[in-house]
């Protein structure tokens, strides 16, 4: 009961922000809605373990894993906003203003990594669900991947669009989520 008291009001927060992207199935926001779903119900549904057994070796591995989502979220987010040259969201446009961007961005972790942003949620997904495994949270986790697998690949055919030959070179450079895978 007290995991439902606080997912309901973090559910509809999140619905409030994606509302744009909820009211557009083919974005690649309306994707990304259901993967933040996931893993914030795999937070909550870990957080009493959070801090348990500090030096175990799923514990460990849970922080290394927070840590890099944390570093490759600050540095897509620098990124973004020092090289996309951004332009403000329009009325009714289901992305967000810092997604708006008028420049291809293959600088910094955009280097080897198409989606740093998306690369951050799976590795805070995988990360909260090494807090205390269990077949919950394992079917949240693999809930978010594949819905961020779906997000980046509605995000690349919207890049294509946007960018066009350039964005289809980037690819055969960059891995998706990881640095030379695909």
């Amino acid at each position: 009961m007290n995991r439902f008291i606080i997912m309901l009001p973090v559910s509809l927060l999140l619905a409030w922000v994606s509302r744009r992207s909820l009211r557009a199935p083919g974005s690649h926001g309306f994707y990304r809605f259901f993967a933040w779903e996931a893993i914030a119900l795999q937070i909550i549904m870990n957080l009493p373990f959070w801090f348990d057994n500090p030096f175990s070796p799923l514990q460990i591995v849970s922080w290394a894993l927070l840590v890099l989502s944390i570093c490759l979220a600050t540095g897509g987010f620098v990124r973004l906003r020092s090289a996309g040259g951004a332009v403000p969201a329009r009325p009714g446009d289901p992305d967000f203003g810092f997604e708006n961007t008028t420049q291809l961005v293959t600088e910094g972790v955009y280097r080897r990594i198409r989606h740093p942003l998306y690369s951050s949620l799976l590795f805070l997904a995988w990360g909260a669900c090494l807090k205390h495994l269990s077949a919950e949270g394992l079917l949240a986790s693999v809930f978010a991947s594949l819905f961020l697998f779906f997000t980046a690949k509605i995000e690349e055919e919207e890049n294509l669009r946007k960018f066009g030959a350039a964005y289809a070179a980037y690819r055969r450079t960059s891995g998706m989520f990881l640095p030379g895978a695909g």
